[in-house]
């Protein structure tokens, strides 16, 4: 008979993943193994949206087996549109399921608001690794929620920007964001002020509607496009998705769920995969977007990890 499984709170996933950095080597080969079709050995599903209409609610459910890891998971995750802000509710929630690929018995339920945060911030890192301009001085992160506070961390640890500038839509937030983190951070009171001259722009809002036009955007700088996950939301406008190249997690998933991708009629230029495996060169002269809708192979690189930290004592 199998033992239960293992049920690791946000508190213990974090021990186990005390810095998003960890994840870049794995998560690395993992987006390279994607973007490499079958040959790669993972299996991944565009993940199934469900609504929660009656209150503006959505459940995702997303599979993915990686060969490299000899990994199974499922992670369900919930995200609520126009969700407050002053609730002590977060708007997005989620929970691994890790497997025993062999045999199909469930090894972990796992909490995945630490994963989610600290994976998605670990392959917007290694996108602008490889797509931000050499002289790179000036961050800006729109948004100041859980995701703004996980990219300050891995940017601010991978990089050396001389200037880090947040907006928020509501102020009081981002002024709690610049007082919280470790290291000088600007707080600026509108999107325009804030990206201006930025060199790496980090969008992670609730926005339905784009907030960010390319007309403030200088040539050459870099946007890593978190948040506007369904295919009727917004982050940019029209004139910076046609004017920028324009790079994607998964293709499959950004021609049916990125608004960004899908509502600009933008062209995908190519997977950051291609980009890591040398088949498509990163144009750092120009100006970048990377629509980062996430991956399910993220997750399961992730809970891995976790899961074999946990399991071996450390």
């Amino acid at each position: 008979m199998s033992s239960a499984p293992a049920f690791l709170s946000a508190a213990e996933v974090q021990s186990h993943l005390c810095s998003s950095s960890l994840l870049i080597p794995p998560l690395e080969a993992a987006l390279a193994n994607f973007s490499s079709g079958p040959d790669g050995g993972v299996v991944q599903p565009v993940r199934t949206v469900m609504p929660v209409a009656k209150h503006r609610g959505f459940l995702g459910v997303m599979p993915a087996y990686s060969a490299a890891e000899d990994a199974l998971t499922t992670k369900l995750v919930t995200f609520y549109e126009g969700y407050s802000t002053t609730s002590t509710v977060p708007s997005h929630q989620a929970t691994v399921l890790l497997f025993e690929p062999s045999n199909g018995t469930l090894l972990a339920v796992m909490d995945g608001n630490v994963i989610t945060a600290k994976r998605t911030a670990a392959v917007s890192a290694i996108a602008t690794k490889f797509l931000k301009h050499p002289s790179s001085e000036v961050l800006c992160i729109l948004g100041a929620g859980v995701q703004a506070y996980s990219h300050y961390e891995i940017f601010t640890e991978q990089f050396s920007f001389k200037e880090v500038r947040i907006w928020n839509r509501t102020k009081e937030n981002a002024e709690k964001f610049a007082d919280t983190v470790q290291g000088a951070v600007r707080v600026c009171s509108s999107v325009q002020e804030a990206v201006t001259g930025a060199d790496v722009i980090i969008t992670v809002t609730m926005a339905t509607e784009p907030i960010l036009f390319g007309e403030w955007v200088k040539v050459g700088a870099h946007i890593n496009a978190i948040g506007a996950s369904r295919p009727d939301w917004r982050e940019l406008d029209d004139e910076l998705m046609k004017q920028a190249v324009l790079y994607v997690d998964s293709k499959e998933a950004a021609l049916k769920e990125s608004g960004d991708v899908l509502l600009s009629g933008a062209e995908i230029f190519a997977e950051l995969g291609e980009v890591v495996k040398g088949v498509k060169p990163a144009q750092c002269e120009k100006t970048t977007v990377f629509k980062s809708l996430g991956m399910a192979v993220e997750d399961t690189v992730a809970a891995k990890l976790v899961y074999d930290s946990w399991s071996s004592g450390k």
